[in-house]
């Protein structure tokens, strides 16, 4: 089974004319789409926001894009904060979310202003080095052995992320106590999920763990972040969520639980991969056929401009342009140059029969790509693209050049 892409070989083409490969291209359409189908999802909750998780794809006309269509921006570092802060996300359309964090990472986001998500309740000292106690304030839930995680998260025992219950409780004592007046509750359990039921088991557990902190404590929480881990379907057999079932499962469950309480808290998200996953493609040529052992295909990317494969043993769709129909031509390794065994994007993939200087796309590179690219072998960052609504392409990052590689360096 193929997947589809947002472009044919033909419009492909004047781009390889023009920008060498490798290169990320980016689909305007499908991130705006996808936008606004979550929004539509949600619209039941009038205080309803997105906040794209800016580590899957972090480049600034990216996250501009997604802010003309309603997104805040979710952030866990110091260059995130000033990421959002250069293209106009301020206040409280900042969600910040960090662990092991710094006082200088927390002064940056209380001068913006954000929305402080803790980790747990010993980063409260770390924030009053920062600044005061700010109004508001949030909690990273973690439920422990009440519920499983995947295998990029890991089983909440195990992750580092996040407070346990009773951890949670004083924490929010304390910040109230501190001056703190609005309250949040967030969690994160899983990542790359496309299990419905275990989205909305997240979002049953967050909500009654938002009555037993009234009871508890009195306190009730003004917003209920489901976090993010939307999943992506990478092979062409799987379905994606319906965000429209995904937001009709949130309702019904708040139907049943917090409106009979009394309690409208506005809901959030903080999804990255799901927003941008799908749109986003590497394009790569095939520069070099290898038969030894096996056969391999090589290409002008390696893992240091998609690592998700070397790293998870991740799945990444793979197309030979113009070849999109042909039937295959047996097994291959498709691999790049780096000094490393695991530099592989597909192993034992049946592909058409393909020949140097073939056009490969491998898909779903859209978050979590470009983004944990890296320097090793001296193998530098290639450049990102926007398809653009109109049909245009726009460059919206350079290729790195050696000139890039030396400059911190001192002869």
């Amino acid at each position: 089974m193929e997947k589809s892409l947002p472009f044919s070989a033909s419009q492909l083409e004047p781009i390889l004319g023009s920008y060498p490969t490798p290169f990320y291209l980016y689909d305007e359409v499908g991130i705006r789409q996808r936008t606004r189908e979550l929004n539509q999802a949600f619209a039941w909750n009038p205080g309803f926001r997105q906040y794209f998780a800016i580590k899957a794809t972090p480049n600034p006309h990216i996250v501009s894009l997604l802010k003309e269509e309603g997104s805040g921006g979710d952030c866990s570092s110091l260059a995130e904060l000033v990421l959002c802060e250069r293209v106009g996300i301020i206040g409280d359309a900042i969600m910040f979310t960090s662990n092991n964090t710094t006082v200088e990472e927390y002064a940056k986001a209380l001068e913006l202003g954000a929305v402080i998500n803790l980790d747990h309740p010993n980063l409260i000292d770390t924030l009053l080095q920062a600044g005061p106690m700010p109004d508001t304030i949030s909690f990273r839930f973690n439920p422990g052995p009440e519920k499983t995680g995947n295998s990029i998260i890991g089983n909440p025992q195990e992750a580092k992320f996040g407070a346990g219950r009773e951890q949670l409780l004083r924490g929010y004592e304390r910040c109230r106590h501190l001056g703190a007046r609005r309250f949040g509750l967030h969690t994160m359990v899983v990542s790359n999920e496309i299990n419905l039921d275990s989205l909305l088991e997240t979002a049953r557990m967050l909500f009654e763990l938002t009555l037993l902190i009234r009871s508890e404590l009195g306190i009730e929480m003004e917003f209920i972040n489901l976090g993010g881990g939307i999943g992506v379907a990478y092979r062409p057999e799987q379905s994606e969520i319906c965000l429209r079932e995904f937001g009709a499962g949130v309702e019904q469950l708040y139907a049943q639980l917090l409106t009979p309480a009394g309690l409208a808290p506005s809901m959030m998200t903080e999804n990255g991969r799901a927003m941008t996953g799908p749109f986003g493609f590497l394009i790569t040529k095939v520069i070099n056929l290898k038969e030894t052992y096996k056969s391999y295909v090589g290409v002008d990317a390696s893992m240091a401009n998609l690592m998700r494969p070397g790293m998870y043993g991740a799945y990444h769709h793979i197309s030979v342009l113009g070849k999109e129909h042909a039937p295959p031509a047996g097994p291959v390794d498709v691999v790049g140059s780096l000094c490393e065994n695991n530099d592989k994007f597909a192993i034992d993939r049946s592909l058409p029969a393909v020949q140097v200087g073939d056009v490969l796309v491998i898909h779903d590179a859209g978050a979590h790509g470009h983004a944990m690219g890296f320097q090793y072998n001296g193998r530098l960052r290639c450049a990102e693209l926007l398809l653009q609504s109109d049909g245009q392409v726009r460059q919206i990052r350079r290729a790195e050049t050696l000139d890039d590689y030396f400059a911190t360096v001192e002869f």
